[in-house]
């Protein structure tokens, strides 16, 4: 296992990295003792430990390519890989070269791309070759160098509100939209470039028109700006950077910083000091998306509305942000902020089902306490005390309310239904598993995106729950909303990993096992397969699954 002679960039191969790591896990299934001295120098999981210790952490594939990652420098497989894919064969222009590098500085919103961005390879990429953004100001804008930045300012005065370079961006966007803005070493010259152009004259409201798709660069989607600001705030959360911006004037109602600030909460604060408008932003129901009780506190002290109305699909269909709050499963922590800010108990959601009500229909006991103080008990029918058992996971009174009403769960509403995706989607495997053993419908359809609850199962990496939905009928052809079914659930979280330490392979080996047909290699592409003739891209080690012995 030399791996000396692997450590160029120029003599990097995926396929050889791949074989590397495959070699090392086949040795570590045979309890080889350098396969257990690799893991434990290299693998974060394994340091320290003995051979019994690291044969016990039972460690797969992904494990093996992110030791492999790590010998090369590298934090992650997936950062390899990305590496690995920026490189162009030899003969390719500086210019193509360059095109791949943009793509890892800036998210697809702004190089018109589906791709995110990655500082680590993009810095890494500009170490091995500095003259990727050389002779270029707006490149310079991109990396942060001073002294060109000046001299650009300096030549042309109107320069610094000009658009230009590879991707037609005014020279303050191109600073603030920088993924480098997130790597300590880009941060302190990139700040020194914005407050140079501040001070040059450009206008601290710069802005581009989104490039994501059905976007492009050649032709934005005039609907969606992007402004400097949001760079800053929204993309890169830079704290020191969003105060620049909004103490030279920028304007914080943009439509995208103070929302996207929520996914840091570091810049929320400094928006709404500067006078960030809360109403009309969806703000409200973002911050309850994830359990941020002092983001949501912040929201309210600014004069956030807990009672405001839905402005889009699919808050409209929860009507309030308190019936948000328990739909996302929040806990009674949120759900009591909420209340003591003014949010009305006695909201209904469209369909007439009141908070009490909706928190027991998602299995939220606690909160329904909490809200029978607030707004008095109501008597429930039988359908709705067997849903709040189901999804509490109280098997007992589930049974017992289904003796008494044998047509349980067939006389449901549409959408008492849904509630089985919806608790899939929401990790809830309890209330899920009871529901299928009481004769729920398997294939009903609900959540975000539309998805069976086979499919919130493989979107979640939940072998354990996937595999029990399919001994219970569930079948892998079940479609979702972006008209593909379980396969492509499978492709896009294997790729992409929604949800930390999820078992994909898992998933896959459990979906083989009753009736998807292995894929086959796509003969014009070895990175995609084809799977009941649709061609699709997995991670590798839910690809070499799905391919079996043909891996």
């Amino acid at each position: 296992m030399n791996r000396s002679s692997d450590r160029s960039p120029a003599r990097l191969n995926l396929e050889h990295l791949k074989k590397q790591a495959k070699e090392l896990i086949r040795l570590y299934r045979r309890q080889a003792p350098e396969a257990y001295a690799r893991f434990r120098s290299t693998l974060p999981a394994a340091t320290g430990r003995s051979d019994a210790a690291i044969a016990a952490l039972d460690l797969r594939l992904h494990d093996a390519q992110s030791c492999v990652a790590r010998d090369l420098g590298f934090a992650s497989w997936p950062e390899l890989r990305r590496y690995v894919e920026a490189q162009l064969p030899l003969g390719k222009s500086k210019d193509d070269r360059m095109r791949r590098w943009l793509q890892l500085v800036y998210a697809g919103d702004v190089d018109g791309t589906a791709d995110r961005a990655n500082p680590r390879v993009a810095a890494r990429m500009l170490a091995e070759d500095p003259d990727l953004a050389a002779d270029d100001p707006y490149l310079a804008c991109a990396i942060g160098d001073e002294d060109k930045v000046r001299q650009a300012a300096a030549n042309d005065p109107s320069w610094v509100n000009r658009p230009g370079g590879p991707l037609k961006l005014p020279p303050l966007v191109a600073v603030t939209h920088s993924s480098l803005l997130q790597l300590p070493e880009f941060r302190a010259r990139l700040h020194r470039c914005a407050r140079l152009l501040l001070q040059a004259g450009a206008d601290p409201d710069q802005h581009i028109s989104s490039r994501w798709p059905p976007g492009s660069l050649e032709k934005p989607d005039d609907q969606n700006p992007l402004s400097a600001l949001y760079g800053a705030a929204g993309r890169n959360h830079d704290l020191e950077l969003t105060n620049l911006l909004l103490e030279a004037g920028a304007n914080p109602n943009d439509n995208e910083s103070l929302y996207h600030s929520l996914e840091g909460f570091v810049t929320t604060g400094a928006l709404l000091a500067h006078g960030a408008r809360i109403a009309g932003t969806n703000a409200m129901y973002k911050v309850l998306d994830g359990e941020n009780v002092a983001a949501l506190e912040l929201l309210l002290k600014h004069g956030g509305d807990p009672n405001e109305p839905a402005g889009t699909a699919p808050l409209t269909d929860c009507g309030s942000p308190l019936m948000w709050a328990i739909r996302r499963r929040r806990s009674r922590r949120c759900i009591a902020t909420l209340l003591d800010a003014g949010a009305d108990p006695h909201v209904r959601t469209p369909d007439g089902l009141g908070a009490y009500r909706f928190a027991l229909q998602f299995g939220l006991t606690d909160v329904a306490d909490l809200l029978r103080e607030r707004s008095g008990a109501e008597t429930l029918p039988d359908e709705e005390r067997f849903v709040a058992a189901c999804a509490s996971g109280d098997a007992r009174e589930a049974r017992r309310i289904q003796a008494e009403r044998p047509d349980l769960p067939g006389a449901l509403s549409a959408p008492q239904l849904r509630l089985l995706p919806e608790l899939a989607a929401a990790g809830a495997d309890d209330g899920v598993r009871l529901m299928v053993s009481l004769g729920w419908p398997i294939a009903v359809r609900g959540g975000d995106w539309d998805g069976s609850a086979l499919n919130h199962a493989v979107f979640r990496g939940n072998a354990g729950l996937t595999r029990f939905l399919l001994e219970h009928g569930a079948q892998w052809t079940e479609q979702h909303g972006f008209g593909d079914n379980a396969s492509g659930s499978l492709s896009w979280a294997s790729c992409n990993e929604p949800v930390e330490g999820g078992d994909w392979a898992g998933c896959a080996q459990a979906l083989l096992d009753h009736g998807m047909p292995r894929a086959t290699p796509d003969p014009n592409d070895p990175e995609w397969v084809l799977v009941a003739g649709r061609r699709k891209l997995f991670s590798d080690e839910v690809r070499d699954v799905l391919l079996g012995d043909a891996a």
